[in-house]
């Protein structure tokens, strides 16, 4: 007679299989299958857009590909382990979160010159709010104090988006690059900000389970990954049915 209730819990959990009552854990794996059909779309749709925007699908693609691998081993540690995946979750985006930064640069030095050092900015708000981030949520260093310097990477990014060299190019494109632009920028701006919250309230106010903020983390990267390509998808299409892409 197969095992019922707690045993039955108990035997999903020491084979890796997923238990139908773990919320967090099926949405580790729907997220992580969802990044896999995603790549293979980008990958595909890259071979029907103008030349201009193939660079960029691709680099979606290896933003979803990337996440897909990391979200199957964050699965796996959740189920068997039962905790917060912090170092596989800080790898993947210490991936993938420069690969969104270089895709404003891409798109935007493809229709006009840009200089390198608006992707070095880019580049150096990244790394100071992953690093700091990271350091922060494993007590490397104070909590607070990787909180506040995490804030003033992205805060660095935002200002090089909205005020810097990267905002003031996007007005200088032409409406389906813009629209692209402005549709990454609130991404960044809004659905990033679930980040942040979730350090705070969940590592610095103590008021949020590791289920609940991993299941908010979890739907955060399904639309700020996927979404944020499919902007740039949604352009590059548009463009070149209209046959403006070359």
């Amino acid at each position: 007679m197969p095992p019922t209730g707690e045993a039955y819990a108990k035997a999903l959990q020491e084979h890796g299989f997923l238990n139908p009552n773990d919320a967090v854990a099926i949405s580790f794996w729907i997220i992580s299958i969802s990044m896999v059909a995603s790549t293979v779309f980008f990958l595909m749709e890259s071979m029907s857009v103008g030349a201009s925007w193939k660079t960029s699908l691709n680099v979606g693609a290896l933003v979803t590909l990337v996440a897909a691998v990391h979200y199957f081993y964050m699965r796996e540690f959740w189920v068997q382990i039962g905790t917060s995946p912090i170092l596989y979750r800080y790898i993947d985006w210490s991936i993938t979160v420069p690969l969104q930064m270089i895709e404003f640069y891409l798109i935007l030095s493809a229709v006009q010159p840009c200089s390198g050092g608006m992707f070095w900015r880019l580049m150096l708000g990244t790394v100071a709010m992953l690093t700091f981030g990271y350091m922060g949520e494993t007590g490397t260093v104070n909590a607070w104090a990787g909180f506040i310097a995490g804030l003033s990477g992205w805060g660095f990014i935002l200002f090089e988006i909205f005020a810097g060299e990267a905002g003031t190019a996007s007005g200088n494109v032409g409406p389906h690059v813009a629209q692209s632009f402005s549709t990454m920028r609130f991404i960044v701006t809004v659905g990033w900000s679930i980040y942040p919250l979730g350090y705070f309230f969940g590592y610095l106010m103590g008021g949020v389970a590791d289920c609940t903020l991993n299941l908010v983390y979890n739907l955060a990267d399904f639309v700020n990954k996927i979404a944020f390509c499919l902007a740039i998808w949604s352009s590059a299409k548009t463009d070149t049915l209209e046959g403006s892409a070359k």
